[in-house]
């Protein structure tokens, strides 16, 4: 049965509960203004950072760093938290200095709050989204306004530092890889050659290139062999036809010339047939001498193409290591540096006073009407009227004969 059905019930009600609103306003309005004078003044600002495009073209001169921009932001991100990092941010401003009783986790776990980073995509080129972030911004929310300024400005001081080293780590060591690999198939090709001489020299093999030149002098030899045939049959014949048509003295005089010129042809005839044997004995192979010299071109054909391979793609990783040392690839640079601020962005304490002064005044009124409902008595003839139906004959006021001095005086 609610005692409160009209404008004047209600009056009546907070004509009674005088008192008790009145406390309860009271202490509702001391909790506001200690709560609004306890709460700190928070300042906000924010630096951006832009990343800004590679100044040569990627087709040109292509930078060894892969992946998009969003995960390598997120992998700074988690290093600018770790706790060391903020550990080292705290001790370098001061912060907290104030609040002793907060032990370093505490400390670690607030400014992790009080600090956001949070990135911009760029626009996408067709359907596809690449990750890659345009724009990066440092949020950070301080008890004063140098500190959020300095904190903000360290945060993207190391967000920078972190960005152009994790880039040129990356590229370094792509590069050392590439090199490293590139010296291992060198030396790889170097003793192959070595074993391919020694196995040349021990089975008596002519080296590549030798063999077209030592088959050209063996037709040579043969053509000299054939010239001195030739020569041979021509001496012999002048020999006979002297000796049929010339005098005694002078047909032996030429068949003496004509010995000397065939000894000396025999001569030749037997230098040349000696060197042509010994050519063609260079030039003769088993079956399995060639067979393992085929492997040994194979083998050796696909290191060189292996070394190739490599010698270009460190080729490529030195370029992109020029271009991450001399901060021609992607960067970050300061866009806007974090401004001091001018105002907290937290409410006015005031506001929070009279805030705080409005919910009292309607907590009190909650707590009157409570104890209404805690005892639902029928105070007037209007209420027994409207609750029972029945028109009261007579209405006997209470009389309360205790004398109260003071200022406020309670109904009963």
């Amino acid at each position: 049965m609610g005692p409160i059905y009209s404008l004047g019930d209600f009056l009546d009600m907070v004509r009674r509960r005088l008192f008790t609103i009145f406390c309860v306003f009271v202490l509702g309005c001391l909790g506001s203004l200690w709560f609004a004078a306890s709460r700190q003044h928070e300042y906000e600002t924010a630096e951006v950072l832009q990343i800004t495009q590679p100044q040569i073209a990627g087709e040109l001169a292509k930078s060894t760093v892969e992946g998009s921009s969003a995960r390598r932001m997120q992998l700074i991100e988690q290093r600018l938290m770790a706790r060391g990092s903020v550990l080292e941010i705290i001790e370098k401003f001061g912060l907290y200095a104030d609040m002793a009783a907060l032990t370093p986790l505490q400390k670690v776990a607030l400014l992790r709050q009080s600090v956001r980073i949070t990135g911009v995509a760029a626009a996408r080129e067709g359907f596809a989204d690449d990750g890659t972030i345009s724009v990066l911004t440092i949020t950070a929310r301080m008890p004063t306004a140098e500190q959020a300024q300095q904190v903000a400005r360290e945060f993207g001081r190391r967000t920078i530092e972190l960005s152009t080293a994790t880039r040129i780590d990356q590229a370094r060591e792509t590069l050392s890889f590439f090199a490293e690999k590139e010296a291992a198939l060198a030396d790889q090709v170097a003793a192959l050659e070595d074993e391919i001489a020694a196995y040349r020299n021990a089975n008596d093999v002519t080296l590549p290139g030798t063999i077209e030149f030592r088959r050209a002098e063996i037709a040579a030899m043969n053509e000299g062999l054939l010239e001195i045939a030739r020569e041979r049959i021509e001496i012999r014949r002048a020999a006979d036809q002297a000796q049929a048509t010339e005098r005694p003295a002078t047909a032996r005089r030429l068949q003496a010339e004509a010995g000397q010129q065939l000894a000396t042809l025999d001569a030749q005839e037997a230098l040349l047939t000696e060197r042509k044997a010994e050519l063609e004995a260079s030039l003769q192979t088993t079956p399995e001498v060639e067979r393992q010299l085929g492997a040994y071109d194979r083998r050796l054909e696909q290191l060189q193409g292996e070394l190739g391979q490599m010698t270009a793609r460190r080729n490529e990783a030195e370029v992109g290591f020029r271009l991450e040392t001399t901060r021609q690839a992607e960067r970050l640079t300061v866009l806007e540096p974090a401004p001091l601020p001018d105002y907290p962005v937290t409410g006015a304490r005031k506001t929070k006073a009279l805030m705080g002064a409005a919910a009292s005044l309607i907590l009190s009124l909650l707590a009157a009407f409570l104890l209404e409902l805690r005892r639902p008595v029928l105070r007037t003839a209007r209420q027994m009227e409207r609750e029972t139906g029945l028109m009261p004959v007579v209405s006997v006021p209470v009389m309360d004969t205790r004398t109260r001095r003071g200022l406020f005086r309670r109904k009963a």
